[in-house]
């Protein structure tokens, strides 16, 4: 298992996964810190957010955000600690081309918010891993 913020107590199996692992991570970093500074590098130029929401009910609503609205909303002033924790990681790379799965849950400050998966597309160019995607599910139902 991998934790945002730590490797894991089982090492990656390659200098490129940790490579990528160090991006997410970095993400997840600088959410914690709202420090937008630290966030926008991570990004690809033509970087996409998609959310498929699931906690109304009916149908899944599909949510694709702005990625200069969201590193902004990041580097907000907040009172609370936007603390997003990753667990049962996977990692597939070929060449310069990496998908990191994981289960999440979302914190304000203490208090558990919602939960659903990360899936990070990453592409590497001119030598650094770039976010060119990052989409994922959010449910506040069986989140425990």
């Amino acid at each position: 298992m991998f934790v945002a913020g730590s490797l894991s107590a089982q090492a990656p199996a390659s200098n490129a996964e940790r490579e990528v692992l160090a991006v997410v991570n970095a993400l997840f970093d600088g959410m914690r810190k709202a420090d937008s500074a630290m966030i926008r590098p991570l990004f690809h130029q033509k970087a996409r957010l998609i959310t498929m929401d699931l906690r109304s009910e009916g149908r899944p609503a599909r949510i694709e955000e702005s990625m200069e609205g969201f590193i902004q909303s990041m580097g907000r002033p907040r009172t609370e600690v936007f603390d997003e924790r990753i667990s049962n990681v996977k990692t597939q790379i070929d060449s310069s081309l990496a998908s990191v799965w994981a289960d999440y849950k979302f914190y304000l400050g203490t208090k558990l918010s919602h939960c659903g998966v990360d899936h990070f597309l990453l592409v590497k160019e001119s030598g650094a891993w770039k976010i060119l995607e990052l989409s994922d599910t959010r449910r506040t139902a069986n989140c425990e």
